[in-house]
């Protein structure tokens, strides 16, 4: 890759546009960068980064804005670099979003970051990608080096080259990593671990599941009690001896669950004749107690019957002042009215006179007090403004025209726009004849472009197909990853639910029991006998509040059964999980759902873009023949341009004559006022003012007549009703709500006494003792029955539950015990594989199989590095691969050491001086470079850059450092060199320089050349 030209602007400390001719440093092969320190020196190498990556490492993570500081809004930021390798000649134009003045609107915006590469062909520069994501795309097959390649072979940052030598074994593998794209074997050591560790995983939950089942079932029979005569007190090893044992003490649980059946069914008949008795007791006590409250509450309600007489009393007034509300509102709206329209009339009159308008002359005083003549003045007011009306009517014409003034000189303009139009064109018609060869030619090549980039499409399609595969495998692989850590904590509850279930299925048999009395009473029939005592009279039925049914019960035996079946499913369900999520891992190729998704979206992006071109490559081929037909038109057109020209001509005097009638007729129409518009207004406000009067007249009169009749219809009401007058009817109303809370008082009140004295007569029938009923014996009774049947379900629960527990424990057991035995064979076979890839069992480096390639390739970049370390140490240092074990865990195989020939021992990197430092470096550096050009297809690098470093060498040292790099540029090489020491300025005469303006930015220089 050879470097031709850079241009910078609103870029870093540049702010101006500068330029740098790296081919004016050609001869001499070797060239400085010089300035001092923060002049911007080092910003020329994040431009060339910039430009061809569209990254700047050393801002990675950081807050530094590329555009420049010193730029104003609108200034533009861009970088444009030039460079050829064996594919071609290539420039590429680059600019980072940042904020620039809105076109419109007036604020800020965001520039979007944009992007052009360019060839240079025979015919000139011609582009070849216009997208940021197009011009990625291209350059990663010009360039053929990722940016951390070119980093560490082309642009040598400030210390940068230092880090690889004295980085310890995980940093150095991290870079190798990179630099050789190496992660695949990490992916396979990663996905055979992973195979491990799932069979692994399964196996010992297969055989966990096996033991934790028969601990379980062990320690059930155990707790039961039910190993027999022949248990034994040595464990037993063997599973199948085990199973054997359990089977035997299956059998005894179902001896003991048939014994206590029958003895709790024995229980609940005694239960059922103790709560029957208690059930009595307790409702003759309820009898008493009713009695007591019905006397209590009947001579309270005595006590209020003279508070009750006086709300009735209020009630009855309320109600007939309320016939009256009618009238009495109607009078004092009436008498409102009246003001309001003795106020408004005045008000007419009023401002009437004030506006000049003539009343007759028989009407008041300008303040329009009424004289007696009120109709007189309305029909002269009505007269004199239909007179005016008429004048109006006159001058609309003359209005209307005046408000299309604005259309008619619309109307002027267009025409002479038309004119205009038209004119120009005719001048269009011509100027395009002369530019449609241009436009041929230059649509042709962009059809050629785009036909290129469309016969990508069936290879991009591919891999967007093989991405979307990836994707999928990846979206699985996570989903099943969470279903797994589910399924392992159903398998876990499972027991937990069992024992729940078994819990809620006592309960509801308590429950049952509980209300046998009322489901029996439910069952009773007027005159037939009990089926408990045989009475054929029933006063007082037990009530049903709290129904358990037989059907019930046995829903909750079968949850309790479903819960022992769920646990063996559960098992079942996490082996099949784990086999699919393997699947899916594999099928999605180490990638996460993220990387995966990505890919695809950028592979669909690629073919997507391919299929654009291809269409945008037919349209361009339509358009050439478009234009080539267009030429064989353009004289028809201007024999039609013509003919327009002379129509819009005519049609302009035609609008000219319209507008000059138009004016007469305003004028005359206008008189003394500003406008016909003023004019008219003015005299619809009089009008109206005139009518406003009339009506607020006869308006006036109606309310006269209105109130008087109001007045006499509610003298009248009150005469014939119970009030002596207005007032005292008003003070007697009430809202309706109150009424009707007095009257539902009143009703009230009558209800309970009733309701009270009824039931009291009935209680006092029974006869019942005066002396409270005693409850606690047949309460002692009741609960000792439910004691001993409590005790009787419970052992019946425990034994039916330790039934059907054992019986499931040991069939899931003796089940997953079967199938374990395949799994114990492959696991095995997995464990061989992954410990070998992974450096584990016999190998006594540690180093796996990514280890191992990078450090293959570490050996060939020591050895390439040797061949300058020689020659700039004067034979003394001699840099060494080390495949010594690394420490707490660290890569073992990727450590160097350097040999010192004086001393005959090999001693750390790090142990070397400042001096001693940068040329192990700078020769590994170059090594490093030498191989990951090999590794990449063997690119020339007729460019190279170092940055600093160059300060910690003496005199003798920065010699042989200045050979090394006159080295550097046999073959055509340019090797530039930024440093700000002044001995390298005296060395190398071709130098660059960057130096600050006073006002904040920086300029470089016109490049200085050597002759």
């Amino acid at each position: 890759m050879h470097l031709h030209r850079l241009e910078v602007e609103g870029f870093g400390p540049f702010r101006a546009r500068q330029s740098v001719d790296f081919d004016a440093f050609a001869d001499d092969g070797i060239f400085l960068i010089a300035g001092r320190t923060g002049a911007g020196k080092s910003s020329i190498l994040d431009a060339i980064c910039f430009g061809l990556y569209g990254g700047v490492p050393r801002y990675d993570g950081g807050e530094k804005r590329l555009r420049s500081d010193h730029c104003e809004p609108e200034d533009q930021t861009a970088v444009v670099v030039e460079f050829s390798t064996v594919a071609g000649h290539f420039r590429v134009t680059r600019s980072p979003a940042y904020d620039r003045p809105a076109k419109r609107g007036g604020g800020m915006t965001t520039q979007a970051p944009s992007a052009l590469l360019e060839e240079l062909t025979d015919d000139g520069w011609v582009g070849r990608a216009a997208r940021v994501v197009d011009v990625a795309n291209a350059l990663d097959e010009i360039l053929q080096l990722s940016q951390e390649q070119f980093l560490q072979v082309i642009l040598l940052a400030q210390n940068r080259f230092a880090d690889f030598l004295l980085a310890d074994s995980k940093e150095r593998q991290a870079l190798l990593r990179r630099l050789f794209g190496t992660g695949r074997f990490s992916d396979y050591q990663a996905r055979f671990e992973e195979r491990r560790r799932t069979a692994e995983q399964a196996l010992s939950g297969r055989r966990a599941a096996v033991d934790a089942r028969l601990d379980e079932a062990e320690r059930v029979v155990a707790e039961a009690d039910l190993g027999g005569e022949h248990a034994v007190d040595a464990p037993l090893t063997s599973t199948d001896e085990r199973l054997a044992q359990l089977h035997h003490a299956i059998a005894r649980a179902d001896y003991q669950v048939e014994r206590l059946g029958t003895e709790r069914a024995t229980a609940e008949k005694m239960l059922s004749a103790a709560d029957s008795a208690l059930v009595e007791r307790k409702e003759q006590r309820q009898a008493q107690d009713d009695r007591d409250r019905a006397r209590i509450a009947l001579a309270a309600l005595e006590a209020q019957a003279s508070e009750i007489a006086e709300a009735a009393r209020q009630r009855d007034r309320a109600r007939a002042a309320e016939g009256l509300r009618g009238i009495l509102a109607a009078a004092v709206k009436a008498a409102s009215a009246l003001a309001s329209a003795d106020a408004a009339r005045q008000d007419a009159v009023h401002t009437a006179a004030e506006r000049g308008v003539p009343l007759s002359d028989s009407s008041g005083d300008a303040d329009g007090a009424s004289t007696g003549h009120d109709a007189a003045d309305a029909e002269h007011l009505r007269k004199w403004a239909s007179l005016r009306t008429q004048e109006v009517g006159a001058w609309q014409r003359a209005a209307e025209l005046e408000a299309q003034t604005a259309d008619r000189t619309a109307d002027l303009a267009e025409a002479t726009a038309a004119v205009a139009t038209a004119s120009a064109a005719l001048n269009e018609v011509d100027a395009e004849r002369a530019s449609l060869p241009e436009q041929l030619a230059t649509l042709a090549a962009e059809r050629d472009v785009a036909r290129r980039s469309g016969d990508r499409a069936d290879d991009l399609a591919r891999q967007s197909e093989q991405a979307a595969q990836r994707h999928a495998g990846a979206v699985d692989a996570a989903r099943l990853a969470s279903e797994l850590s589910a399924a392992r904590v159903v398998e876990a509850d499972a027991s937990a639910a069992h024992a729940n279930a078994q819990a809620q299925l006592a309960e509801l048999r308590k429950r049952r029991l509980d209300g046998y009395a009322g489901e029996l009473a439910a069952a009773l029939t007027v005159g037939a006998p009990c089926a408990v005592c045989g009475a054929v009279e029933h006063p007082s039925p037990a009530a049903h509040a709290d129904p358990v049914s037989a059907d019930d019960v046995s829903a909750a035996e079968s949850v309790r059964d479903a819960a022992a079946r769920a646990e063996r499913d559960a098992t079942q369900h996490l082996g099949t999980l784990t086999a699919d999520h393997a699947v899916a891992a594999e099928r999605a190729g180490g990638r996460t759902v993220e990387q995966a998704a990505t890919e695809e979206d950028a592979a669909r992006a690629a073919h997507a873009a391919a299929i654009s071109d291809a269409k945008v490559a037919d349209a361009l081929a339509d358009e050439v023949s478009k234009i080539e037909q267009r030429i064989g038109d353009l004289d028809a057109r201007h024999s039609a341009a013509s003919e327009a020209l002379g129509a819009a001509r005519t049609a302009l005097s035609l609008v000219e004559q319209r507008t000059s009638e138009a004016e007469r007729l305003i004028t005359d129409a206008r008189g003394a006022h500003a406008s016909v518009a003023d004019r008219v207004s003015e005299t619809q406000a009089l009008i109206a003012v005139a009518s406003v009067a009339a009506d607020a007249i006869d308006e006036h009169a109606t309310r006269t007549v209105a109130a008087a009749e109001a007045a006499a219809e509610r003298d009248d009401a009150i005469v014939l009703s119970v009030f002596d007058s207005a007032a005292e009817a008003e003070s007697a109303m009430l809202p309706a709500a109150e009424i009707d809370g007095l009257d539902q008082r009143v009703t009230e009140h009558s209800a309970e006494r009733k309701k009270e004295r009824a039931l009291l007569l009935d209680l006092e029938m029974r006869a019942l003792p005066d002396e409270r009923i005693d409850l606690a014996p047949a309460h002692e009774a009741a609960a000792q029955a439910r004691v001993s049947w409590l005790a009787a379900v419970d052992a019946d629960s425990r034994a039916r539950g330790i039934q059907t527990s054992l019986s499931a424990i040991v069939a899931a057991a003796g089940a997953e015990h079967a199938s374990s035995a395949a799994d114990a064979e492959e696991f095995e076979v997995l464990r061989g594989l992954a410990d070998a890839l992974a450096g584990r069992a016999g190998n006594t480096r540690k180093m796996n199989l990514e280890t191992f390639v990078l450090a293959a390739e570490l050996e060939e970049i020591v050895a390439s590095a040797n061949l300058r370390l020689h020659d700039m140490s004067d034979g003394r240092y001699q840099l060494r691969h080390s495949d010594a074990l690394a420490a707490r865990g660290a890569a073992s195989g990727l450590g160097i050491v350097v040999f010192d020939a004086f001393t005959g021992h090999t001693r750390p990197a790090k142990s070397l001086s400042g001096g001693e430092t940068f040329l192990s470096s700078l020769a590994l550096a170059l090594g490093l470079a030498e191989v990951v050009t090999a590794r990449a297809g063997g690119i020339r690098l007729d460019t190279l850059f170092i940055d600093e470093g160059f300060g910690s060498l003496d005199a003798d040292t920065l010699d042989t450092a200045m050979r090394t790099l006159d080295e550097l540029r046999q073959g055509g090489r340019t090797v530039g060199v930024i440093s700000h020491v002044e001995a390298m300025q005296e060395q190398i005469p071709a130098q660059l320089t960057v130096r600050a303006l006073p006002d904040g930015p920086s300029m470089i220089d016109a490049p200085r050349s050597a002759g």
